[in-house]
């Protein structure tokens, strides 16, 4: 008998909708206005816009990061977004963060918004971008992927220890410090000065004498300005020289790049790249991308959810959450993803397990998952179900190879196609240029960064990489020898409605086993997962005249990715066992270890490392940042007892 005990999320507290009798926002958790009753627009450009000195500290520059403490009816953000817009030599590329322990709905905030009209068109692209309320960081773009809003829902001092960013200037807008203590504490204060550029400044119409205080202890010199409307005074502030901390230097410079695999990591991280600017040498050992695994009719989108709240469940949380984001983003832009996202079933592995799928289901949005009997699964699958299930509304099926072409298309002539080219080894040569090389020797590309990205393709070159490969084939049933089913369900294995006159059912996993012809053996093995999908249908079904398809997985001994500069294997540990000491290759990166869920994890790893390279905010938590450090391994070698095997 299984455990099926699980430690729940840690759900959010929504805001409330809620005025005062002039209708200016109240929060009765709090017992306070959310801005001025003077009126928000003319606070929020007077207080932090004015306060931070922009939009001129922005102008001409790369990048701009800001953060704010308290997103509440994001007016601040809707303010800094029409300066940004308004200014002809705004940024380049405006991101903001901002930390919220109680958001508004999509639907809330439409309502609040529409007192200020001045920002209508935002608003509605705001709204549409929303997010579900999970914790954690959520990253959303707009204005063609130059204003990048992170939002952190949750506790704002732990956000704050997990956020990996270089802070141009600070908003610091909560409650009045004797009615949320919390986001103005000493703590929060040395959190913002840990990530602040050398010349950070900051803005807050709060100027109680415990905040001065605890600003000046971490490192800021202050100054009083007159304040807005009624209030007599506000605060601005700089990174005082003498507290100043060391910054990490934020992107390489020259923003030239080879990735080597053009399935859904490769072509992923080079459009995320070529959208920063860079130009990508695209480089594959096949005529065409998306050969490989990369090139399976159709692909089932969900997430994992754990029985607890482990790294691996908040990555697969995260990297779900922000597909379906940036597959919007690339159909709102004119390069269509096709899929169909309105359910997938997961079906219970035995009846025992049903109570607990139903519990664990309570403790998230129904609009992420919901638990259904087995009568209300079988009609949401058209079929009469095994069990109960767990629904994911979001989630579906979709095409990889259909993603794999919108991302090389959205990024035009800054991809360089180079395909048919078989790779035989790699070298850095004394300019720091990395080389792939063919057999003969003879450069097939080169830049100053080489990324990995072929993975179960890599052959020799992955080293001392700690992958696996995983051999999956993949049977395709003639649409009519199955009922007509609504959605994809998954036990034990997958099955999709019916893609291109076939449905997709599978998939084999076997490691150690390079056959890429397809088997009757694994023909038979798939039809047996479809008999646990569907037990009362029955189907005639001959397994050596089925078609399908084989693909090749790279996995990792923990089956999370590996995401990152790799290691120089050849340098010593250091004393200091920490990630960030280890040894790296100069120049040289990861995106690989997917496994089967490249469709899922494709687009979040690569804007992952995208971060990296160009020193842009992280969109997740420096906790899930180390879970999927290709360092990790070698780290845990390090710091085993010398006696251990």
């Amino acid at each position: 008998m299984f455990n099926w005990g699980f430690k729940v999320l840690n759900r959010l507290s929504p805001a409330s909708l809620a005025t005062t009798g002039d209708g200016t926002p109240f929060s009765a958790a709090y017992g306070d206005v959310y801005h001025s009753a003077d009126g928000g627009p003319g606070q929020a450009r007077h207080v932090f816009l004015q306060g931070n000195d922009l939009p001129g500290r922005w102008q001409d520059r790369e990048r701009f990061v800001i953060l704010e403490t308290g997103f509440g009816t994001g007016l601040n953000f809707l303010a800094t977004w029409a300066a940004w817009n308004a200014d002809p030599r705004h940024c380049g590329r405006l991101h903001y963060l901002a930390l919220e322990k109680h958001p508004f709905s999509a639907a809330d905030l439409d309502i609040l918004h529409a007192r200020w009209p001045e920002f209508e068109i935002l608003s509605r692209e705001l709204c549409a971008a929303w997010p579900l309320p999970m914790p954690g960081l959520h990253r959303l773009e707009f204005a063609g992927g130059c204003v990048v809003l992170t939002l952190g829902l949750g506790e704002a001092e732990t956000l704050l220890r997990r956020c990996e960013a270089h802070v141009d200037a600070y908003y610091l807008d909560g409650f009045d410090p004797k009615k949320n203590p919390a986001m103005w504490s000493p703590e929060l204060f040395r959190g913002l000065a840990r990530l602040a550029m050398p010349d950070a400044t900051l803005a807050t119409w709060c100027v109680a004498g415990t905040v001065r205080d605890g600003l000046r202890e971490a490192g800021f010199a202050l100054e009083k300005r007159p304040g807005y409307g009624r209030k007599r005074q506000m605060l601005t502030g700089r990174l005082a020289p003498m507290r100043r901390p060391v910054t990490a230097a934020a992107g390489t410079g020259d923003r030239h790049a080879v990735v080597l695999g053009a399935g859904l990591a490769g072509c992923a991280l080079s459009e995320r790249l070529a959208a920063r600017g860079w130009s990508v040498i695209l480089v594959d050992r096949h005529a065409h991308p998306a050969a490989e695994a990369s090139g399976n009719l159709a692909g089932i989108v969900r997430p994992q959810l754990a029985r607890d709240e482990s790294l691996a469940a908040r990555l697969s949380r995260a990297a779900f959450l922000h597909a379906r984001r940036a597959w919007d983003v690339l159909e709102r832009a004119g390069y269509p993803v096709r899929r169909r996202l309105d359910g997938v079933l997961q079906i219970a592995q035995e009846a025992a397990q049903e109570q607990s799928m139903r519990a664990q289901a309570s403790a998230y949005p129904e609009d992420y998952v919901r638990f259904l009997d087995q009568a209300e699964a079988s009609r949401a699958l058209g079929s009469p179900s095994a069990l109960g299930a767990w629904l994911f509304p979001a989630g579906g099926w979709a095409s990889p190879e259909s993603l794999c072409r919108a991302w090389r298309a959205s990024a035009g002539e800054r991809i360089e196609w180079r395909g048919g080219q078989e790779v035989a080894g790699m070298e850095r040569d004394a300019a720091g240029n990395w080389r792939l090389l063919d057999r003969d020797g003879g450069c097939i590309a080169s830049a100053p960064v080489l990324i990995l990205a072929a993975g179960a393709s890599l052959g020799g070159l992955a080293g001392a990489l700690p992958l696996s490969t995983a051999r999956g084939q993949v049977s395709h049933i003639p649409q009519g020898a199955l009922p007509e089913l609504r959605l994809p369900a998954c036990r034990e294995g997958y099955l999709s409605p019916a893609v291109d006159g076939q449905h997709c059912l599978g998939a084999t996993y076997a490691y150690d086993d390079e056959g890429g012809e397809l088997r009757v053996a694994d023909h038979a093995g798939n039809l047996e997962r479809l008999g646990r999908i569907l037990p009362d249908v029955r189907v005639n079904l001959d397994p050596a005249k089925l078609d399908g398809r084989v693909g090749f997985r790279a996995t990792t001994p923990d089956r999370l990715p590996l995401i990152g500069a790799l290691m120089n294997t050849e340098a010593p540990l250091p004393h200091d066992l920490r990630l960030k000491h280890m040894p790296r290759r100069a120049g040289l990166y990861g995106l690989l270890g997917l496994g089967s869920r490249g469709l899922v994890w494709a687009a979040l790893a690569a804007e992952i490392l995208a971060s990296r390279l160009e020193g842009d905010p992280a969109p997740v938590e420096t906790d899930l940042l180390d879970a999927i450090d290709p360092a990790r391994f070698l780290l845990r070698l390090g710091r085993r007892p010398r006696s251990a095997p």
